[in-house]
């Protein structure tokens, strides 16, 4: 199925063949007029330059005047193999489309409402033959059916003609378009580009990603720079205040030779206060007892760290290149 834009905003146009595999865009003079376009024939063969193929209106009262609009539009530099004329659907329309397929120019059939003008455009020899679906669904019609069997006609009779899905409104149009077996469908940018938006693919390349950078990173290309220590003969009230500077709710105990005593939180001070009451801030860090503290190597992955968080259920773990603490790893810098 062919993939058309459609379109006369030159930043979507810009932005939507950047993708690399729309076959054309499709314009009307209602785009540019709502664009502010003044100079039309200057927009069209800008477009062409752009696009593969380009699909534009060619107007006129009668046939005549339809292939000499056609005629007058070619001669502004466009390539007959990749412009596509737009003709509304009438009895003078698919005259004008007869006498421009004589000439191997390519037609496009449009505004159709019933399979009566459809089969009217293909017996012409239209290239294409444009259903509005969300025109027609608007004013309270099954346009899908008249889709269907507008498909079904071209395949049954064999004519040379494709059927494009136009007027998208929503991406359950596409859906309709696929499942209906066009040959074309024309879709508005702000729709194409959410077509690949889904919440449980958005929900599984946040995993991946989250996975992969887990068992890529190491350790130390997380952690924070500062590297809160204390000795620990400091006391209780002097290490709230160094937490208070380094930002952490935890700190690291050394002793003199530098060699890790403890990790004092302030889950512990709350604890302590409970206890004894404010007269445990005059206490030293030495006087209380520590369990060995949860540690992870700097160059250990991310995913080591990350599964000391999940079974210890601890918020920080101290962070050592052999055996010197060399910072601090909290929960959320692995979130970051």
């Amino acid at each position: 199925m062919e993939l058309y834009l459609d379109s006369a905003d030159l930043t979507e146009i810009e932005a939507a063949f950047k993708l690399g595999f729309l076959d054309g865009l499709t314009t009307t003079p209602t785009f540019m007029h709502r664009g502010g376009v003044t100079d039309v024939d200057t927009l069209i063969l800008k477009l062409s330059r752009m696009v593969p193929v380009l699909q534009i209106e060619a107007l006129g009262n009668t046939a005549e005047e339809v292939v000499a609009e056609a005629h007058r539009q070619l001669k502004l530099g466009l390539d007959p193999k990749k412009t596509v004329f737009k003709i509304p659907v009438s009895l003078e329309g698919v005259r004008a489309c007869r006498l421009l397929r004589e000439q191997n120019l390519l037609v496009n059939v449009h505004l159709i409402y019933t399979l009566q003008q459809a089969y009217m455009a293909m017996k012409a020899g239209a290239s294409y033959v444009c259903p509005l679906v969300g025109r027609l669904q608007d004013q309270g019609h099954d346009a899908l059916e008249l889709v269907s069997q507008c498909v079904f006609a071209v395949n049954h009779y064999g004519y040379d003609t494709k059927i494009m899905f136009s007027s998208v409104r929503n991406a359950e149009h596409i859906r309709n378009a696929i499942n209906v077996g066009v040959h074309t469908i024309t879709v508005p940018w702000k729709i194409m580009k959410a077509l690949t938006d889904n919440n449980l693919t958005t929900l599984g390349t946040e995993q991946f990603v989250e996975h992969t950078r887990l068992l890529t990173m190491k350790v130390r290309d997380v952690i924070n720079p500062v590297n809160p220590l204390v000795d620990i003969n400091t006391s209780v009230m002097d290490a709230l205040v160094k937490m208070t500077e380094y930002g952490f709710g935890a700190i690291t105990l050394t002793d003199a030779e530098g060699n890790v005593r403890g990790i004092f939180t302030d889950g512990d001070v709350r604890r302590h206060l409970q206890q004894e009451g404010p007269a445990v801030l005059k206490k030293r860090l030495a006087d209380f007892k520590y369990p060995p503290p949860i540690a992870v190597q700097q160059e250990d992955a991310l995913s080591v760290a990350n599964d000391l968080f999940k079974h210890k259920r601890v918020d920080t773990i101290l962070v050592l290149d052999g055996t010197r603490p060399v910072g601090m790893l909290d929960i959320q810098n692995l979130a970051q």
